[in-house]
């Protein structure tokens, strides 16, 4: 299942349960649950079955004929497979297949309860006691028959991967855009999470989110371990644990772990007053998006957190509290902080090892604040361990739209780099998928990381991402003459038919054939026949300039195919980056000519089976070739993902132009900022500061305060971001187009009730 199949099958099952909510008595939050409690219970059936026979092998056949001992081993071999085992009456197929008239609800929730009870560790404890949501009972029969089938489709039981967790965290992320849970504090968006994780490298040791949320970090963290560094998060040793103030979002936390057969402790409890005290100066790793600036977290709770002056250790608040409120200033009983970021800031400080490193989403603000949260913000740059700051730009978060920056510790810096602090400005970087929301695109997120690499001095890591671009520009280069040979056969078959009808066009005698069984309004005009010879000609004039253009594309991309696969240093790869760019206008003008010849051909069709009604053009002596035509015209258009057609002829041939071309813009936009393969500060995007510089701007860890503004356009594209926010124009458009129709519904209303 490639991408755009698995976004279509999110997109279409998000579609089918959101409307079986529309259509019920439920409110999102009300639904969430249980829908999100169906997906968990699909996917561990699906692991389940995928697992059985391999697990069942392993039992002695001996212990078949004693049952109760036989479940135990298989359930056994389940945990040993950080897998879950599941009872005859909790497994997805059960419950799908139950007859009608049956208690839906009621099976459900027993499904639940078993669940439960079955996932324990080596100590009998049950990992999931009171997660899983069991509120069925309410759900009219005929949702929940329907939400059934629903995430019973049999793709979802043939699924492989990680599908099931795609299809979760979407899920969560759709829930929180429709207002499931309030301010959507349970889900950060995954391009931020990536980001986090790539830059502080999760892969050993005490992994802790002091406010989990739904668990994104860990379960980032794992596909962090296991596709980066080739090991499962159980190999790496790491232990992962997670505090939450929100029942709900616990256990949607512990879901999501489950999911994603994570092994972890989640802990309920307000960050703020419960502090973990064994994990303070003890983590490895710590990652979070706290909620920003809270104002209500009182003084007295936390001043016991606080520091003496040289004794640091085993305290959350070694740099002091922030300012106080100025209505609640000086009473003891309900004096509150100004603002809680800045205890942020020293808890992820605090609850690091001496090696540890941290990530986290901070508001923009945070990194200018004054008074108290200056001098905070001040020590912390002192201690030489803040290691980078990346701005955000808007519409990352679904439910609200204002930039944030990413903040980073390490307490393993070496030395040569205490004195500096990596600023990055990412606000110009982003990939639009709505006129609501932003992400990173891979290879967005990829160069971001690269910049780290470089200022870590990890030149090898940037020179193989280089050469992993080069190789997938090559792999497409190499697809080019097989599709656009497909393309050209399609295109013969159109030429070959509309042809014979043009000779058809000029024979008398199937004219009249034509005209006499269309009836009086024919329409059928010999002006018009002339008009489609002519269209026809002028199609067929250009053709030898469209496949000159696909023949030089090729010939310009054949020689590169060897040089872009050779291993080599950062000197061969940029030999290799300039050739391609040199082939670029070939292809750029290559991938014009198929679209060209598409449009122009199948603009022709479209002229004969409206205008001449070709399709009728049918006689002993000449029939119009309508099904070859159907089946090449199908070809040439891209495909209908909701139909869940494979990808078109069309789509294959201009997907390796259009990949090829982006991939040799990847490698501009590394070599082009870093020629060198070496860090340097590039005007706009990256800077590295000395304390001095910091301190000179008032302790300011705003980026863009430094980094500039780049020199020059950013030509790397090629139009590409005009054309982008074009299309984030035109999605904004359309959104207040709409907004505007439901208000002048509204009003109409209005006036029709004011008039009687």
């Amino acid at each position: 299942m490639d991408y755009q199949e698995l976004k279509q099958l999110e997109d279409d099952l998000w579609e089918a349960a959101d409307q079986l909510r529309a259509n019920s008595k439920l409110t999102a939050s009300e639904y969430s649950m249980p829908v999100l409690g169906l997906i968990f219970l699909r996917h561990a059936t699906t692991r389940f079955n995928a697992l059985r026979g391999e697990i069942e092998s392993a039992i002695p056949t001996r212990l078949r004929s004693d049952q109760a001992r036989y479940e135990e081993r298989l359930k056994l071999g389940f945990q040993s497979a950080a897998a879950i085992y599941l009872p005859e009456q909790a497994r997805y197929d059960y419950l799908a297949s139950l007859p009608d008239g049956a208690d839906l609800g009621e099976a459900i929730r027993a499904a639940m309860q078993a669940v439960e009870d079955s996932v324990t560790d080596q100590a009998g404890n049950k990992l999931l006691e009171g997660a899983l949501p069991k509120n069925y009972l309410g759900l009219e029969a005929d949702v929940l028959a329907e939400l059934l089938k629903i995430f019973n489709k049999p793709v979802l039981e043939q699924a492989t991967g990680d599908v099931f967790g795609r299809i979760y965290e979407y899920f969560l992320n759709q829930f929180a855009q429709s207002g499931a849970q309030e301010g959507g504090e349970f889900f950060t968006p995954p391009s931020l999470v990536r980001l986090i994780v790539n830059v502080i490298e999760p892969d050993h040791g005490i992994v802790l989110d002091p406010a989990c949320g739904s668990a994104g970090m860990f379960v980032q963290t794992g596909h962090f371990v296991e596709e980066v560094r080739q090991r499962s998060t159980h190999d790496a040793g790491i232990a992962f644990y997670g505090q939450e103030k929100a029942e709900l979002n616990s256990k949607l936390a512990r879901m999501n772990l489950a999911v994603h057969g994570l092994d972890g402790k989640i802990v309920q409890g307000n960050t703020f007053y419960d502090e973990l005290p064994h994990l303070i100066g003890q983590c490895d790793f710590v990652m979070a998006n706290p909620p920003f600036n809270v104002d209500g977290v009182q003084v007295g709770k936390i001043a016991a957190q606080v520091a003496a002056p040289g004794q640091e250790g085993g305290k959350r608040l070694p740099f002091g509290l922030p300012g106080s409120a100025g209505k609640s200033r000086g009473k003891d009983a309900t004096e509150t902080v100004s603002n809680a970021n800045s205890l942020w800031l020293q808890y992820f400080y605090s609850y690091l090892n001496a090696s540890g490193r941290t990530g986290f989403v901070m508001a923009s603000s945070a990194s200018d604040a004054g008074n108290k949260d200056r001098e905070i913000r001040e020590k912390l740059v002192r201690t030489g361990h803040v290691d980078a700051m990346i701005a955000i730009g808007p519409k990352f978060f679904y439910t609200r739209s204002l930039p944030c920056t990413l903040w980073f510790y390490d307490k393993g810096k070496p030395a040569e780099r205490l004195d500096q602090v990596l600023m990055i400005d990412a606000r110009n970087v982003h990939t639009v998928v709505s006129a609501r929301s932003h992400v990173f695109s891979d290879e967005q997120l990829a160069n971001l990381t690269a910049i780290v690499w470089l200022h870590r001095g990890e030149g090898e890591r940037f020179v193989g991402l280089l050469g992993d671009y080069q190789r997938q520009l090559a792999g497409h280069l190499r697809a080019l003459p097989e599709r656009i040979a497909a393309d050209d056969a399609q295109i013969a078959v159109l030429e070959g038919a509309l042809s014979a009808l043009a000779k058809a066009s000029e024979d008398a005698t199937q004219i009249s054939i034509v005209r006499t069984k269309l009836g009086a309004e024919h329409g059928l005009s010999d002006e018009l026949l002339t008009e489609f010879r002519n269209q026809l000609a002028a199609v067929q004039a250009q053709q030898p300039q469209w496949q000159q253009a696909l023949t030089t594309a090729q010939q310009a991309a054949a020689p590169l195919l060897g040089v872009l696969e050779a291993e080599g240093d950062l000197q061969v790869h940029r030999q290799a980056q300039q050739q391609a760019e040199a082939t670029t206008a070939a292809l750029k003008v290559g991938l014009a000519a198929l679209e060209a010849r598409h449009k122009a051909w199948l603009k022709l069709l479209e002229l004969a089976e409206k205008s001449l009604r070709s399709r009728q053009w049918s006689s002993a002596a000449y029939s119009f070739a309508a099904d070859t035509c159907r089946e090449a015209k199908k070809a040439l258009l891209p495909r209908d993902l909701k139909k869940r057609e494979p990808a078109s002829v069309r789509d294959r041939a201009v997907e390796a132009f259009r990949r090829a071309l982006y991939f040799v813009a990847q490698g501009h936009w590394l070599l082009s900022r870093f020629p060198e393969g070496r860090y340097a500060d590039v005007p706009g995007l990256c800077k590295v500061v000395d304390r001095a510089t910091i301190a000179a701007n008032d302790w300011s860890l705003t980026p863009g305060r430094y980094v500039g503004v780049a020199l020059g356009g950013d030509e790397d594209d090629d139009g590409e971001a005009f054309r982008e926010r074009m299309r984030e124009i035109h999605g904004e458009l359309a959104e207040l187009n709409a907004k505007a129709a439901e208000l002048a519904g509204i009003i109409a209303g209005n006036f029709e009730e004011l008039l009687g």
